[in-house]
């Protein structure tokens, strides 16, 4: 998925040989180890030939090859989530730089951090409600609730949210962005809906450059709590159901958790999610006030010029000025 994304934005792409060491099956370690070695030597290879003024990292494992190759090269490491995983954690020490999206990242740090906030990619601002409806085929005569898990997807999102959606689409238009795994459950789900109803449903296995348009479009959204929401919706002022998922250590409850304290969003466990999620999102479609109240308070939480603030770092770090 990421090469797919790197490629597609004209981003050259380079694979580094990397593994994880923390909570591995000790039988896999000695694998494990020898493709960290490889992939300190790709990175070196990589560091004679392109010659970087400055290293710019985000996490994951994949990471530490590099960041111990280039350890005398001028560093910024970017803390995406609220909590850093270990890897990250174990980056800081090569860092000279530490950027973080919100500054409750700090309690997790042992070092200083600057707050820039999750930057955004560029198209995703530049669609306005008009011409997103449009897009997607929608109408202005009610609201709008997108339903993601994701760059795959989510089963249970998908599994809990299709067989309510008859009573749904009385309510509500959907935006269903389901992931290529379900898509054929989610086609077949379609063809049992009445065609007034087939009106209301849009689903998408995938969107790219249109998921400005959802994003845009929509007055509630449900969506598991990586670190995307911590940018996106606040930009949107998006009011969200989250459903961290269970088997991300606790990287997404800590960030859901952090929207959900501010007003932001509402929390719905992963494991209750076909009982719990229904009444949630029947009470926020009927109490457009308590919607409004929980846009205003994510908006508060949006950074619309981080993607300027860390390259600025970057930049200084580099030598140079903007």
């Amino acid at each position: 998925m990421e090469e797919e994304l790197v490629k597609r934005a004209g981003v050259p792409f380079q694979v580094i040989p990397a593994a994880g060491l923390h909570g591995v099956d000790p039988r896999s370690l000695p694998r494990n180890i020898i493709s960290l070695v490889r992939g300190t030597k790709a990175s070196m290879k990589i560091l004679r030939e392109f010659k970087p003024d400055v290293l710019f990292f985000t996490g994951g494992y994949v990471a530490g090859p590099m960041a111990f190759a280039g350890r005398k090269i001028p560093t910024l490491l970017y803390v995406p989530d609220i909590e850093p995983g270990l890897a990250l954690k174990s980056l800081t020490r090569f860092a000279d730089v530490i950027a973080v999206t919100a500054p409750d990242s700090q309690k997790y740090l042992s070092r200083k951090a600057i707050t820039t906030g999750y930057p955004i990619r560029t198209g995703l601002s530049a669609w306005n409600k008009q011409r997103a409806y449009t897009k997607l085929n929608l109408d202005d005569d009610s609201p709008v609730l997108l339903v993601f898990g994701g760059s795959k997807g989510a089963r249970s999102i998908n599994e809990a949210i299709i067989p309510h959606l008859p009573t749904l689409l009385e309510l509500t238009q959907v935006v269903h962005i389901s992931g290529q795994l379900d898509w054929e459950v989610v086609q077949t789900a379609r063809t049992g809906l009445t065609s007034e109803q087939r009106k209301r449903y849009h689903a998408f296995p995938y969107l790219y450059e249109e998921m400005g348009a959802a994003l845009t479009s929509a007055d509630l959204v449900i969506a598991r709590a990586g670190a995307s929401t911590l940018g996106e919706f606040p930009f949107f002022g998006l009011p969200a159901i989250l459903v961290p998922y269970p088997h991300a250590w606790r990287y997404q409850k800590v960030n859901a958790d952090y929207l959900a304290e501010r007003g932001a969003a509402v929390i719905v466990k992963d494991e209750t999610l076909k009982t719990d999620l229904l009444p949630v999102i029947m009470d926020l479609l009927a109490n457009p006030s308590k919607r409004k109240a929980m846009s205003k308070a994510m908006k508060s939480l949006s950074h619309p010029q981080a993607a300027q603030a860390i390259a600025e770092q970057i930049v200084l770090l580099g030598g140079q000025h903007l």
